[in-house]
This record gives C-alpha cells, structure tokens and sequence, in this order.
C-alpha cells in the first residue's frame, strides 16, 4: 500500500513537471531559434542546469526551473557574427565563471556589496540597452528579412499579417489569459502566427521530414576568445541581479525565506555551475524562469521533485530529432512579431528597476551615469585597450560602474525644495 502510495506520488509528480516544461518550453526555445543555436541543445542544458543547480542547493532546493536567458539574446547574435559559435561559448562561460565570483563575494561581504557595485541607476540602463539595441532586429523580422535586414524571406504584405497576429495573440492573452494559459503569452503568440503562416503556405516541412526521430543535440565546445570573454562579462551584471529577484519571488510564494537557506550565495553558485555547464556544450545561458515560478504560484506545487521530474522531461526530449525540425519550421515574422513585444519589456524592465529603486533622475549625477551608459552601449562605441576592444552593452556597464564608483555624491540640491525654503 505504501509502495502504490508512493508510485502514485511519483507520476502525479512527473505529470506536473510535464507540464511545467510545457510552461517554460516557449520561452526556452526561444532564445536559441532567435539566435541559431541548436534547440535540442538549450532542451537539454535547460534539463542539466536544473539538476546541478538542485545538487549545489541540496541543503534547501528551491522550486525553480532554470533555462535560457534572454539577457543574453543581443551578446549570442553579435559574438555568433563576430567570433563564431565556438568563441561565443567562451564568452558565456565566462559569465557562469563571474556568478561564481559574485557568489564568494556574497560569502565573504554579504549581499551588501552586491548593492553597491550594482545599483539600480547601473543595472537600469544596462537592461535598458539589451532591449532597445536588438530592436532594429525585431522589426526586420517582422517585416519578413533576415535580422540585419540583408535578404527578404517572406513577401512583406504576407509578414505582416502572421507577425501582427503572432503580436495581437500574445498580447491579448498576457492580458486577459487566465489560469495557466497566462503564463503562456508566447507560446499562444506563436500557435497563431504559425497557424496564419499555415493558411498563407509559407511554412515548409523540409526540415521535419530530413530529421531522424532519435538524434544526439549538436553540442559545441568552447575555443578560448579573450575578446568575447571582454565583451560579454559585463552582460552578466543583468541576469545576475535576474537571479535575485527570482528567488525573492519563489522565496515570497513558497512562505520560505531562501535567501537564508541555502542562501543567495549557494544559489548564485548553482547558477554559475549551470550557466558555464549549458556554455561547454553549446548551449544558452540559464536563468531562473518567471513563467515556471507563476505556474508554481497557481498549483501551489511546492516539492522540488516536481522541476526534477521536468528537467529529465527536458533532457529526453533533446533527443528527439523531429522536435528540432518542427521548430526549425517556424517562419521569420513569427518570431519577429513576439520580438516586438518582447525586446521592449526588456528595456521596460530596466525602466521599472530604477522606478522601483526611486532613482532620482533629477539628479545631475544619475542622468550622467545613464546617459553614458545608453549612448556608449547602443551608439556602438568601441575602446580598444591593448589590443582589446571594448564595445556595446559590456563597455556600457563598465563605464556605469565605473562612474557610479568615482563620481561624487550629496552635491545635488534640490531647487525647488531650495526655493520653498
């Protein structure tokens, strides 16, 4: 009796997970259709990452899924054209390599510190920039080209109708969905403008009918690239403090206070083991998924078995070669029409972040401090040191934190509350 008890707690469990995967899948495959790399490869580091992080929280896991991170959408696209996919990996390793030193320093100094290397008025216009520089990209696949807007793949009267329907869906569903199927706005955008794109017949199966059922993820290893380690470090400030506010939110749904066990410290180091783990075999860094964490809120399925049962999910479904066919079907303005949406919540979020902080922006310091960070970033500005450029989003950072550090503060008078006086 036992036994069927425990059986019977064992599938109720996987079942959840099932669809907690569900949940999270249209945002985890996402980030690599949007950026080329392989699918089947985010499944399974998405899977492997959620199992290590488990194991280094072992003390206390936390009911969260990790798996890809869109803060790292604009560094794959350029280091992909830049240094190929091999550097690129390097890079990104390197941002699990700087979880891992922000996680001694949480040990050594406490999360103080973290505040003040990363305060709102840096990490505000840091978000900011990783949306707003990827938004030419967004609109060009949209209006049926390719990123860099080079080539048309599908006539622009035709991109239009599927990539605003792919846009009204998710937006009407974000907006008005209820229970699960609000946690679901991109995976519901993508069914319709697939479904349009169906009816148009500009959807090709190709892909589907070459793949074998059973195939092994293409996983790719790092090559050492001291430039794409520079360029994509900084760009880890973002997720990072991502990574905070993922498990305050967990910690405030679940009544457990996971900032003090296990800690931020072990849980800013089981990311770092599963972001540079997806990094060695080819695959996007991970994150703690929002999604997952609002469909925990609604199930109230708190037993960190049930994101076990999903990352195995994952896991064996990398290997299911059809699914990266079908994928590989989904039309350009698809996605285009979700990026629209989706690269401007980025640069929202960095909005709210100082908005929510109470950075004063009447402030000459702060408006210096973002300014710099806005315009080096998006402007392309590139300092080369020794041989090693400095460019876009991780020069932006480093110079906000640079200023933040060196530029004086109590200088501002307030003027008019001067003149009241």
């Amino acid at each position: 009796m036992i036994q069927s008890t425990n059986y019977n707690f064992r599938l109720r469990d996987s079942i959840i997970g099932l669809q907690f995967l569900f949940v999270a899948f249209g945002a985890l495959v996402l980030v690599p259709i949007l950026t080329g790399l392989d699918p089947n490869v985010a499944l399974f580091t998405a899977g492997l990452g959620t199992l290590l992080f488990q194991l280094t929280t072992r003390e206390q896991i936390p009911p969260i899924f990790l798996a890809s991170s869109f803060s790292f959408i604009a560094p794959i696209i350029y280091g992909l054209k830049t240094w190929g996919l091999a550097g690129t990996m390097c890079g990104l390793a390197a941002a699990g390599v700087f979880y891992l030193f922000l996680s001694m320093v949480v040990r050594l100094k406490g999360t103080a510190f973290l505040h003040k290397i990363f305060p709102a008025v840096v990490v505000g216009p840091v978000i900011m920039t990783i949306g707003l520089i990827l938004s030419p990209v967004a609109v060009n696949m949209a209006m049926g080209k390719t990123g860099d807007g080079a080539m048309v793949l599908v006539p622009l009267s035709q991109a239009m109708m599927v990539s605003m329907s792919a846009l009204l869906v998710t937006l009407l569903v974000a907006l008005l969905g209820k229970g699960v199927f609000r946690l679901l706005p991109i995976l519901c955008g993508i069914i319709a403008g697939y479904s349009v794109a169906l009816i148009l017949g500009i959807v090709h199966f190709d892909a589907v009918a070459k793949a074998a059922w059973f195939a092994v993820p293409n996983f790719v290893f790092p090559e050492w690239n001291v430039e794409a380690i520079i360029y994509i470090l900084p760009i880890a400030i973002a997720p990072a403090v991502e990574h905070v506010g993922g498990i305050l939110t967990i910690s405030n749904v679940t009544k457990t206070d996971y900032l003090k066990k296990p800690g931020l410290k072990t849980t800013l180091l089981g990311d770092a083991i599963a972001t540079s783990a997806a990094s060695m075999l080819g695959g996007p860094p991970n994150t703690t998924y929002s999604e997952v964490t609002g469909a925990v809120t609604i199930t109230k399925a708190y037993n960190p078995a049930i994101m076990t049962w999903a990352a195995l999910c994952a896991i064996v479904l990398a290997f299911v070669g059809k699914l990266g066919g079908l994928l590989a079907t989904i039309p350009v303005p698809v996605m285009g029409g979700i990026l629209l949406l989706l690269f401007g919540i980025i640069a929202s979020i960095g909005i709210g972040t100082m908005v929510r902080e109470k950075v004063d922006m009447n402030d000459p310091r702060n408006m210096i401090i973002v300014s710099m960070v806005l315009v080096l970033a998006i402007g392309g500005m590139v300092v080369d040191m020794g041989g090693v450029a400095f460019s876009g989003i991780g020069l932006g950072a480093i110079v906000g934190i640079v200023l933040n550090l060196i530029l004086p503060k109590g200088h501002y008078i307030n003027e008019t509350t001067e003149g009241e006086a």
